[in-house]
């Protein structure tokens, strides 16, 4: 598959004549995305279907902005991206297929563990929480070391991914960059340099970012300080 955006507007049912669509397994702000399967190779692959309807212009391109944000980070800290199109005023990014989310496996984590809810973390359940939160902070690592850096401003468990299949030496993959930025790290840490602020998900959302003040790849921190709470059931703000 190519890593290009293709532009052109076309109505020849390239969704719908190249894939089974299996069920929805997420949706948010600019789309749901779908576990589907391929009619040719059979394999399986996850497609976000955004239907522009009447977008203005600085939706759509807060929309490509993912998308182009996606094809140029090639590695095994984020979602694979595929391909991309436009169809019947409908954008598909067709990406890797992750079983689960992190948000997913907080949910069941007491079933998995098999205790209840109130009881506190186990052995088990902390060795395996270190190694998924280790992964979950080299993938940011990643993120922030890349040239240019890149905040991606909306970390959550939603946007946290689970490869159960395995595929690398990984099974942490970060997804949804949406609101991702390329961070100057010359012009230091100013949102009129550029960041837009009071974006992301409140509830991770550092206080600098929430007050429409500078911030810079820190902000990133903030929100896994909080993920980590969640993981490991603690309160660092008790």
């Amino acid at each position: 598959f190519k890593q290009t955006i293709n532009t052109e507007l076309t109505n020849d049912g390239n969704y719908k004549s190249q894939f089974i669509e299996m069920s929805a397994i997420g949706s948010g702000g600019f789309g749901t995305v779908f576990k589907v399967k391929h009619r040719l190779d059979n394999k399986i692959y996850a497609v976000k279907k955004v239907q522009f309807g009447d977008f203005s212009e600085e939706k759509k391109q807060k929309i490509f902005k993912e998308v182009k944000s996606l094809a140029k980070l090639h590695s095994d800290f984020v979602v694979k991206y595929y391909y991309s199109w436009l169809e019947s005023n409908h954008l598909y990014i067709q990406m890797e297929f992750c079983s689960q989310s992190l948000r997913s496996l907080l949910k069941d984590k007491h079933i998995v563990f098999e205790k209840q809810q109130e009881d506190q973390i186990n052995l088990f359940e902390y060795f395996i929480s270190c190694e998924i939160f280790k992964e979950i902070l080299e993938s940011v690592q990643y993120l922030h070391e890349s040239v240019p850096p890149v905040i991606h401003r909306d970390l959550k468990p939603d946007n946290i991914l689970i490869d159960l299949n395995f595929t690398s030496n990984r099974f942490v993959k970060l997804c949804d960059f949406g609101l991702a930025t390329d961070h100057d790290t010359d012009r230091h840490t100013a949102s009129r340099y550029g960041h837009t602020s009071g974006v992301g998900t409140i509830k991770y959302m550092s206080p600098e970012v929430i007050h429409c003040r500078e911030y810079n790849h820190k902000s990133d921190i903030y929100s896994l300080c909080i993920i980590g709470e969640e993981l490991f059931g603690i309160n660092l703000q008790a």
